[in-house]
């Protein structure tokens, strides 16, 4: 029988150890023997998070228990867990456990392709290839893209990949693309675009952009190369385009046409000044859920320049280590960029991406410093090759926090969890880098925004956060602002003192839309929009202390900007995965001014 490769099995031996324990009783002593402290606060943390002499707090942890309780038992229930589970226990080396669980979760769940990809796996690993192959078969008459079995994890679906009866099939089909995952687009300006993609081999990749959909008018053409260590993406870069412009673009991988001509356009950022009418999308919280991927077109109708997505974007709730090669996270990032209706919407409006906590695991900080723990960077660099942000921090100190601009609204996307220290030490110690109080953001990341806040002269500023900022959102929560409320003061001080208008704050995490007013003494008032219920079967409860909130069915925020009156304006409005419009809030400008 074939077995995963050592360095998967080291990973995994790593996470069960620090994760061990943690359902049990907990009291008020470093539990050494388990690997995990647990003191009646809420902390939960490996040993490598506690310095020496300073045993009382953590500088990186959970709120949370560390453990796998989202895999297995109550949680998995959930069919955002299901898939995953499946890929743990092959993961793992318990390929006839993860094939049991598959064939039940068929049985109840006909259209689950998810249980198809794991079973073929599963059974590959069992030197039983051609059953293997019936079901790769199988699933891809019911739906699920071929190229989803290229992309892997690649290490984990050798077994299958390299067999001859893989192999016998792959050589029946009509067409096979190269290109696996995207195009994404971002990085949008007045005169340039980025498009993100994935391919099948390490390949040459040409952008061609038009201005017609029969691509007879070819404005400009871009090129790169997709890299084995970079998990064969590459980003292309387009410049010397018009702003305001609705482009059509296609793609060549290796010099053969992948789909159609000019299948794909965007549309490039007005000026600011032109008076322009535009919109951007936002949302957060997106658990893989087959029948709820119908979301993604939902939103693409609604044409909007930008798709924020504030975190949760995907439930790995594992932390990878150095020996651990990220195939839960790489299972789950493709399954998403694999579906149709995702692909169509990141292909036609720009993409910016943060993150929250389930990126790692449940309500975690994971400290003040860069290179501690010690699989943070490499957790930074997988989320770069997933992803097509315009920045990633500063140079000095990386993290996903950036900012763009379309016409005169400037937005702010803010890291949450790369450098928040422990919200219960609120001494100054080496656990939090020697700060007053806990910080959310960390002083590099707050620098970077107080001096562009100060720059920007942007009719609109827009702070995206992944957690939210009004403090009734989740009653008593370390995990959101609440449990930060010194450095939210400084950042609402920050803005009075500078006379900053135009601010509109957005946030995510809780799994429904909402509308807070949060009044300030002295000042306007700051408006919240929330939206984080993208995809999750899971919906959190509403709030009465909201202007508004809604969690009947999936949804997700829309913006839209009309800069053309004497009064320019900003309208959120909340739709459901039915396209319903539940909720509809307009602010004026001159609403959003200090108070003389």
């Amino acid at each position: 029988m074939k077995k995963i490769a050592p360095q998967i099995v080291a990973g995994l031996m790593i996470l069960l150890l620090i994760t061990a324990g943690c359902a049990g009783e907990q009291d008020d002593r470093p539990r050494r023997d388990s690997g995990i402290w647990n003191p009646p606060m809420g902390q939960d943390a490996p040993d490598d998070a506690f310095f020496h002499g300073e045993e009382e707090y953590a500088y990186y942890g959970a709120d949370s228990p560390w453990n796998l309780r989202f895999f297995y038992g109550y949680f998995d229930d959930w069919e955002k867990r299901r898939g995953q589970r499946m890929m743990l226990d092959i993961m793992n080396n318990k390929y006839s456990d993860a094939e049991v669980y598959a064939r039940m979760v068929k049985e109840r769940e006909p259209e689950n392709l998810e249980a198809w990809f794991n079973l073929a796996v599963a059974l590959a690993w069992q030197d039983r290839t051609e059953e293997a192959v019936e079901i790769v078969e199988r699933s891809v008459e019911e739906g699920l893209p071929f190229e989803r079995y290229l992309a892997g994890p690649r290490d984990i679906l050798r077994p299958l990949t390299e067999s001859e009866p893989f192999r016998a099939y792959k050589a029946t089909l009509e067409e096979v693309s190269e290109l696996l995952h995207g195009p994404m687009i971002g990085q949008v300006t007045q005169t340039q675009a980025a498009f993100w993609l994935r391919t099948a081999a390490e390949s040459e990749v040409r952008i061609r952009i038009g201005t017609d959909i029969d691509m007879s008018q070819i404005v400009e053409t871009a090129s790169g190369q997709t890299r084995a260590d970079r998990d064969y993406t590459a980003i292309v870069k387009a410049e010397n385009l018009q702003p305001d412009i609705r482009y059509y673009y296609d793609v060549h991988i290796d010099g053969q046409l992948a789909g159609e001509p000019g299948e794909y356009s965007f549309r490039t950022y007005p000026s600011p000044g032109n008076g322009a009418v535009f919109s951007m999308a936002f949302g957060g919280c997106a658990g893989y859920v087959q029948e709820n991927e119908r979301m993604w077109d939902v939103i693409r109708q609604k044409e909007s320049l930008a798709f924020l997505t504030l975190g949760d974007n995907e439930y790995f709730n594992m932390i990878s280590h150095a020996n651990y090669p990220f195939g839960m996270q790489h299972y789950s990032y493709y399954r998403r960029q694999s579906r149709p209706e995702f692909r169509r919407l990141t292909s036609s409006a720009s993409v910016y991406a943060i993150w929250d906590d389930h990126e790692f695991t449940d309500d975690i900080w994971l400290g003040p410093y860069k290179h501690k723990p010690f699989w943070k960077m490499p957790l930074l660099e997988q989320f770069k090759e997933n992803w097509i942000n315009p920045s990633y921090g500063s140079e000095e100190w990386p993290a996903v926090w950036h900012n763009f601009s379309i016409g005169d609204v400037d937005v702010f996307m803010l890291d949450g969890r790369f450098y928040r220290t422990n919200p219960y030490a609120k001494e100054p110690s080496r656990v939090n880098n020697f700060a007053e109080y806990p910080t959310m953001l960390g002083p590099v990341q707050k620098a970077w925004l107080f001096e562009e806040l100060k720059q920007s002269t942007a009719t609109f500023k827009v702070i995206a956060s992944p957690v939210p900022w009004a403090y009734d959102a989740k009653p008593g929560s370390v995990d959101t602002w609440y449990g930060f409320r010194e450095e939210r003061d400084e950042i609402f001080d920050f803005l009075s003192e500078n006379n900053i208008e135009g601010v509109v704050l957005l946030s995510s995490d809780r799994h429904r839309s909402d509308a807070w007013k949060i009044e300030r003494l002295d000042d306007y008032p700051l408006y919240e929009f929330a939206s984080g219920s993208l995809t999750n079967e899971h919906r959190h409860n509403a709030k009465d202390a909201a202007l508004f909130s809604y969690n009947d069915k999936q949804s997700f925020g829309l913006l839209s900007f009309d800069m053309s009156a004497d009064d320019p304006s900003v309208t959120y409005d909340i739709y459901s995965i039915d396209d319903e419009n539940v909720y509809s809030l307009i602010l004026k400008r001159s609403e959003l001014r200090s108070i003389e």
